[in-house]
């Protein structure tokens, strides 16, 4: 495949715009060469301005969960954005979608619209400190809930010692309330809460992880995580901002069965436009302002565009009975297929799955958390996403994220990917 104009725009792009892009993983650093320039896309593919198509795995990063252009998300924004694009006042739309996300996610009673799943779980933190009147947090290493402050923290050293910044303008003071802890291991939790008694707001974790690869939590984990937050008066915040509406109706919660305190939710409750919220039961929500003390605001909270764009994507989801079923068997067919594809050429590899979210790791020892993912051999990814991207296949270009199943994926664009795999990987 040519790239020529797709090279001529990302020299364009470094002018004007830091590194080129707007989202740093777009420049395709960890993968090299140029990033590809989307121009439209239509179902299950993305056309790049050279005009090539690709059979996309990525899908906006999740939302697109019903493929790209679903033309009922389509229309709604059209004809939304016919009588106005913005008000800065209430509209009944905000409630209905509200109304909606309540009745299919257990364990909530209210929830707020903000503009993305950054600001969602930065507002889930204010207001669980608010709430309990404690300033430190617990997160996990590889768990990404957006850049602010709180939450960009590497390890300290030792176990029960406070982060360190891992990005220049995060203060010191910013990262001593925040604690980290090992995905799937317990026992790192139980230590950090041992040696900050009584000084814990919040846990907050992606009950399933997306952002070091696909990481499902081992059985068990999250139901003694709830146990622990009860009974130490911490919390619980589930980052559902890709998983939300994704795996379940009612996101991980009704999954595996299992409520947090606060969840925050992204990606497909936008519909594919700029949409954040948090969401908890009454007793904690109503210490928002104006009716709390807890202060969080937001001009383009709510917008027009938004919440048509979501309304529409959640009742499709609402009315479609068998799509995640169907979103789970498509994922399924490809993680078989990519198996045989892998072994019969003598490939070293890991996958996870769980429901519509799949990845491969390029490594024989289980993939549990931010270890083990960061053992993958990144340099066979990087010859694994480019062959693909010549065959017209679309990952993620990066080895620490997850693929996104579309339910506009048809078995014949799986057969195609699985046998794009096979080929790449007799050069691998």
């Amino acid at each position: 495949m040519l790239y020529q104009r797709s090279s001529e725009l990302f020299v364009e792009a470094e002018q004007v715009i830091p590194g080129g892009v707007n989202s740093p993983v777009r420049a395709f650093k960890s993968v090299g060469g140029t990033p590809i320039f989307a121009k439209s896309a239509k179902g299950a593919y993305v056309f790049d301005e050279d005009g090539n198509r690709f059979i996309d795995f990525i899908n906006s990063w999740g939302p697109m969960i019903l493929g790209h252009a679903f033309p009922p998300v389509i229309e709604a924004v059209i004809e939304k954005a016919k009588l106005g694009t913005s008000f800065g006042m209430p509209t009944e739309m905000e409630t209905q979608i509200a109304a909606l996300a309540i009745k299919m996610v257990p364990g909530i009673d209210k929830i707020r619209f903000v503009n993305s799943g950054t600001e969602a779980c930065m507002s889930a933190i204010r207001l669980a400190r608010g709430f309990t009147k404690k300033d430190k947090i617990i997160k996990f290493a590889g768990c990404y809930h957006g850049h602010s402050d709180s939450f960009l923290i590497q390890a300290g050293s030792g176990a029960v010692t406070f982060g360190s910044p891992n990005s220049p303008g995060v203060t010191l003071g910013t990262a001593k309330d925040t604690l980290l802890a090992k995905y799937n291991d317990l026992e790192s939790v139980k230590t950090l809460i041992e040696a900050n008694k009584n000084e814990i707001a919040a846990i907050i974790i992606e009950p399933v992880a997306g952002n070091m690869g696909c990481i499902p939590p081992h059985k068990g984990f999250l139901e003694e995580l709830r146990k622990l937050c009860t009974e130490s008066s911490i919390l619980l915040i589930f980052d559902e901002v890709m998983t939300g509406f994704r795996l379940a109706k009612g996101g991980v919660q009704e999954l595996l069965n299992v409520t947090a305190d606060i969840v925050t939710f992204g990606k497909v409750i936008g519909g594919g436009l700029p949409v954040g919220a948090f969401a908890a039961r009454a007793e904690i929500m109503n210490h928002l302002a104006p009716f709390g003390p807890i202060y969080q605001a937001g001009t383009l909270s709510g917008n027009p565009l938004a919440m048509a764009a979501g309304l529409a994507m959640l009742k499709a989801l609402n009315e479609d009975e068998a799509v995640f079923q169907r979103l789970s068997e498509k994922t399924i067919y490809l993680e078989v297929g990519i198996q045989k594809a892998l072994s019969s050429n003598g490939i070293t590899f890991t996958i996870n799955r769980i429901g519509s979210m799949i990845s491969v790791h390029f490594d024989a020892a289980p993939v549990v958390d931010f270890q083990s993912a960061s053992k993958g051999d990144n340099e066979t990814f990087k010859k694994f996403f480019h062959g693909l991207l010549k065959e017209g296949v679309y990952i993620a270009p990066s080895a620490y994220e997850t693929w996104f199943i579309s339910d506009a994926l048809t078995y014949e664009d799986l057969d195609y990917t699985i046998s794009a795999i096979d080929k790449v990987a007799k050069t691998l």
